[in-house]
């Protein structure tokens, strides 16, 4: 019988560094630019991976892990079905959250805000580029949707393919959702606990962002 570790005492200290205004990017984008850049260069696997939370009709919370598939000053973006779980409960609280949990370089990024669905032209950009065999999953079935067994999935996959020829053309309830934010926190670990927090805020007041520090 397998023995369950002591979880109280599992830990590790976080020493690769401090944080400080000094070195904060003048904006959200260039610093998250900085930092992911950073977890490519690391050779992270799936530095683009983030999890998103939502929330269900009766306000539980949801979440799942999705990929980034789009970065400017707009915002953050994803792509999922909506007739998924995750694409209904957008359609009824458009408020979500992000995390990309970098946790080899000690380093994480919270992001709070809205998400809105891309238009067309936007949803087909992000699944023209998609390799043959995503779209056939992606048109194959309904995600979230249940299923009696693997072997269902996959006749529909095979016979998807053997009915169509080369690529899809993208289904009316795929697309991409973009996430504008209304804060971007950059999480560095830090020695004893002493974690560095920097928080962009929103100033809509002011039509600009204000910056804070946050205690561990």
């Amino acid at each position: 019988m397998a023995v369950v570790p002591d979880l109280t005492t599992m830990r590790r200290d976080y020493d690769e560094g401090s944080f400080s205004e000094d070195t904060l990017a003048p904006t959200w984008l260039e610093q998250f630019q900085r930092w992911f850049d950073d977890a490519v260069a690391a050779e992270l696997v799936e530095p683009n991976a983030m999890v998103l939370a939502t929330a269900d009709p009766d306000g539980a919370p949801d979440a799942r892990v999705v990929l980034l598939k789009g970065l400017d000053a707009e915002g953050f973006v994803f792509v999922t079905n909506a007739a998924s779980a995750k694409g209904a409960q957008l359609a009824l609280d458009d408020r979500v959250a992000l995390v990309f949990p970098w946790h080899a370089l000690q380093r994480q990024v919270r992001v709070t805000g809205t998400a809105q669905r891309l238009d067309d032209a936007g949803s087909d950009a992000l699944w023209d580029p998609r390799p043959r065999g995503a779209q056939l999953a992606a048109a194959a079935t309904v995600q979230s949707s249940t299923v009696d067994s693997r072997e269902e999935l996959v006749r529909s996959f095979h016979e998807l393919g053997e009915q169509t020829e080369g690529k899809l053309p993208r289904p009316a309830s795929w697309g991409g959702y973009r996430v504008t934010p209304q804060t971007v926190e950059f999480w560095q670990g830090g020695h004893d606990r002493l974690h560095d927090r920097l928080r962009f805020e929103r100033d809509d007041a002011e039509g600009g962002w204000v910056v804070r520090r946050l205690a561990p």
